[in-house]
């Protein structure tokens, strides 16, 4: 996808495993991957790097064209390690 974002808005959740604001934007900022997961209509994974370098995944859903909702960070697993984009 690699859209820039203008407007992130975050459910309370997406800070559980203790990432920053700026730790998810740095993800958004250079994404490895960034696609609709298989059987949703409006649900987003992306990996990518934190603002100390460790690689995280986050979930999230289109609010517009503009704004995205984080309802999730943590570490990225193992099985989503090595997707990657094309860009």
């Amino acid at each position: 996808m690699q859209a820039v974002f203008t407007t992130y808005q975050y459910n309370e959740a997406a800070f559980k495993h203790d990432f920053t604001e700026d730790d998810i934007r740095s993800a958004f900022a250079r994404p490895l991957f960034d696609g609709l997961l298989v059987d949703y209509a409006n649900k987003y994974l992306l990996t990518g790097f934190d603002t100390s370098g460790n690689m995280i995944e986050i979930m999230y859903n289109l609010v517009d064209e503009n704004t995205v909702y984080v309802f999730h960070a943590m570490r990225c697993r193992k099985e989503y390690r090595m997707l990657r984009n094309q860009y």
